[in-house]
Parts: structure tokens; C-alpha cells; sequence
């Protein structure tokens, strides 16, 4: 363990500047003994990126739970939604300042293996936090929202609201090779009760999770299907992307729009009426129990292993037969807390 904590987080914020570093702090300070009962442990933490509004409340459950657990914590992020070399290299750097343990939202769930063998091979602890890798095993532990779950509920929910209606699907999904975006997308389709190449779902595009170019797709699905009349989205931005283009075309009121994450925004834009129902998750929690989790293993406490689900619940004030929900009130006292 290095011997001061603004050594630490001077040297890891130069190192990994030109990587998206996000930040460096410090939690409660111990002895200087990394790893000893009452010692500073330090933690690592690399999101996706340090833009979209989840990981920055992930991160806000890290640095609160690293000042209670007397970590100190530091940060990466990837510099866009998909960068995996950026993840790689703020993780060789992590381990080689001297990580007790790293908390990781892989970018790509496959991609990332390798890095991350190395860096548990050296003893650290990774834990992966809201997206699995591929397999999931490829870390110590999960910390994560069911997202197959957080997509069977949504889809339940438009199943129930279309009411015997023909479906005219669209999906706006996220990436290629990003775990979180697959369970979503399959588990809307299952509480849908529909197959995958269901003639039903009329357009699938990819949008990275970013509203403009959710705005894109769906003004794309439009022209191909005109007579669409639900979208599943991949996250609140996408389904604001989404709103904005059947605005645009005076459907905004015709089409059902369920999405999945539950920040304050989202659930705000459902009590408002511009998306139908949304899956909550909370990655406050996924991160402050990841840091805790290290921590404790540290000081001698058990190691954290297999999956821990941080739950959802479906937020809409338009309940239907079915699935349980709570309300827009619930949802914004909650909103990733």
C-alpha cells in the first residue's frame, strides 16, 4: 500500500488523465496499512463513461461508502459507451498502483476477460457492477439489477396496456456485445410474449443508449413502419430520443413508450406523460455494497462471490392487470438511490 493517500491520488490521477479519469478522492484515512483491521483499503471504480447521469450516481455510492468504509477510492471511466481499451489500460494502471480490489461496468462483456484475469491473477478483487461479463464468472462477483427482469416487467407492462391490440413493435436497443443491453432487449420480448424475428417487431436499431441518436432510429422506424405503436427503449435518454421523433410527427399520444433505468429524469418524463412505464434499477447500491465488499474482504472478512441482485421495480402511474408497480412519488424518492 502506498504510504499517504494524496501520494495515491496524485500519481493514479496522472496516470490515468489521458484515460477519462473522473476523479480521485479519498475516504476516511487509517493506518497506513492497506488491508489491516481499521487500514486504508484502496478501491478502484471504471464506468462506462463519466457522462450518463447512472454512472455518475454509481459514483456517488462509491465515494459515500468509501468515506464510511475508510477507502480511498479511485476512478476511471471510459472516454464513450463502448471504449474497451480505455477500460483495459485505467485497469493495468489500477492494479499497478496497488488496488485492493476494482469495481468495473464492463463496456464489452467479452473483451474485457483477459485484462481482468490478469489483474485477479495478481490478487485483486474484481467485481462487476450492473453489466455481467461474458461468462459471468469472468469476475469474483456481480453486483446488478436483474436486467432480464428489469425487461420481462416492462414488457409485461406494454402487453397489459395494449390490451388485445395488434402490436407494431419497435425496439431501439444498445450495442453489439454489451450484456445489459441483450437481457433487456430479450427479457422485453419474453414479458412481451413475443419471439425473437417476430413478424410483430417492425424495426431494431442500435443507439448506444444516447438520445440523439435514438432520435435518429426512431424517426428511421417511422419511415419503415408507420404504423408502429410500441417502443421498447434501452434507457430513459433513448425513450426521450424516441418521444421527441413521434412528437415531431404528431404520434407522441398514439404510441406506447416503455423504457429501462429509473434515474430522476426518466421517472420524471413518465409522471409527465411521455413515457408509459419504466424498469427502476439502483446503482447507488450496486457501488457503495461493491466498495463494502472489498473492503471487508481486506480486513480479513469473506471474499464476495457469484451474483447479488440490487433489484427494480416498475415505476408508471398508468397500472395495469399484472405486474406490480409503484408510482412516479416512489420512483423519484428512489430514483438510483
Amino acid at each position: 500500500m502506498p504510504r499517504t493517500a494524496a501520494t495515491v491520488r496524485l500519481a493514479a490521477c496522472a496516470t490515468l488523465a489521458a484515460l477519462a479519469l473522473t476523479a480521485c478522492g479519498s475516504g476516511s484515512t487509517g493506518s497506513s496499512g492497506a488491508g489491516s483491521a481499521g487500514g486504508t483499503v484502496k478501491v478502484g471504480l471504471i464506468t462506462k463513461t463519466d457522462t450518463n447521469p447512472f454512472f455518475v450516481k454509481m459514483k456517488q455510492g462509491a465515494e459515500k461508502s468509501a468515506k464510511e468504509n475508510g477507502a480511498t477510492l479511485v476512478t476511471a471511466a471510459g472516454k464513450f459507451d463502448g471504449d474497451n481499451a480505455g477500460q483495459i489500460a485505467a485497469l493495468e494502471n489500477m492494479v499497478a498502483t496497488g488496488v485492493k480490489g476494482v469495481l468495473i461496468t464492463p463496456s464489452d462483456s467479452k473483451a474485457i476477460l483477459p485484462a481482468i484475469r490478469k489483474a485477479r491473477d495478481k490478487g485483486v478483487l474484481v467485481i462487476a457492477l450492473d453489466s455481467p461479463t461474458d461468462p459471468q464468472d469472468g469476475t469474483d462477483a456481480l453486483f446488478a439489477t436483474d436486467n432480464r427482469q428489469a425487461g420481462v416487467l416492462i414488457g409485461q407492462y406494454a402487453k397489459a396496456a395494449m390490451a388485445g391490440r395488434s402490436a407494431r413493435i419497435a425496439t431501439l436497443d444498445l450495442a453489439p456485445g454489451v450484456a445489459v443491453g441483450q437481457l433487456r432487449h430479450d427479457g422485453f420480448l419474453q414479458g412481451f410474449g413475443v419471439p425473437a424475428g417476430d413478424p410483430s417487431i417492425a424495426c431494431s436499431q442500435d443507439t448506444g443508449g444516447d438520445q440523439a441518436k435514438a432520435q435518429t432510429a426512431m424517426e428511421n422506424c417511422l419511415q419503415k413502419a408507420p404504423d408502429l405503436n410500441v417502443v421498447y427503449t434501452v434507457n430513459e435518454p433513448a425513450a426521450l430520443g424516441a418521444y421527441t421523433a413521434l412528437k415531431a410527427k404528431g404520434r407522441e399520444k398514439e404510441v406506447l413508450i416503455v423504457s429501462v433505468d429509473g434515474g430522476c429524469t426518466g421517472t420524471q418524463a413518465v409522471k409527465d406523460g411521455r413515457i408509459a412505464a419504466t424498469s427502476q434499477q439502483y446503482p447507488l447500491v450496486m457501488a457503495a455494497r461493491g466498495v463494502k465488499a472489498v473492503t471487508d474482504h481486506a480486513r480479513g472478512g469473506a471474499k464476495p462471490t457469484g451474483y447479488t441482485d440490487t433489484g427494480v421495480a416498475l415505476i408508471t402511474d398508468r397500472p395495469q392487470a399484472g405486474p406490480a408497480a409503484q408510482d412516479t412519488g416512489y420512483g423519484l424518492e428512489n430514483c438510483w438511490g
